[in-house]
């Protein structure tokens, strides 16, 4: 089995417990922009405590999961991860966050083909406006040259305008004018 099967055991398993996701992260980078390799997955989740413990059962002896972990992550709005102990392949699920942008990027979510399946993935401008505030949040290159490769592959399919909200409600403005500056 590999990474990538690891993934698809988990997505296929919160579409199983009927919960909403979305692929963001590198994963999400990759698909919308310069692939690169990456250990693990991020994952949005929009999840209730019921469908939770219903997902966490569902993982059975295949995934190392905490479930006091994911249980507090629910109830703050963090993260949790499940890890396939065959691979060692890691899955951070986050839970979705309660504000606008969360709201706005988990609504605007599209199915993608992944590994020849359909798959829920954010799109191109949420993982541009994501990977930033991350740059932001830990200072780092390797988010925004994420950002700056997915921006270069969409190209004038990006809708800028969205963009440039986001990126002042976030509070990446600066960041985005890089990317853009970098661009141009």
């Amino acid at each position: 089995m590999t990474p990538e099967d690891a993934l698809q055991l988990v997505l296929s398993r919160l579409e199983e417990c009927g919960i909403g996701y979305m692929v963001t992260g590198s994963f999400a980078s990759n698909m919308h922009g310069v692939p690169r390799s990456t250990y693990d997955a991020d994952l949005v989740i929009h999840v209730d405590q019921k469908s939770l413990d219903q997902f966490l059962q569902s993982l059975g002896t295949e995934f190392y999961v905490s479930p006091e972990a994911a249980r507090e992550a629910l109830t703050k709005q963090r993260l949790f991860n499940v890890v396939h102990l065959e691979t060692g392949f890691k899955a951070d699920l986050i839970i979705k966050k309660a504000r606008p942008f969360s709201e706005e990027e988990f609504s605007r979510r599209e199915k993608v083909i992944c590994l020849g399946q359909l798959r829920w993935f954010a799109n191109p401008e949420d993982v541009i406006l994501s990977k930033l505030e991350w740059s932001k949040l830990a200072d780092s290159e390797r988010q925004f040259i994420d950002a700056l490769n997915v921006a270069k592959v969409q190209g004038e399919k990006l809708d800028r305008a969205y963009l440039a909200k986001w990126a002042g409600e976030l509070g990446i403005r600066e960041l985005l004018e890089s990317l853009v500056q970098e661009l141009d």
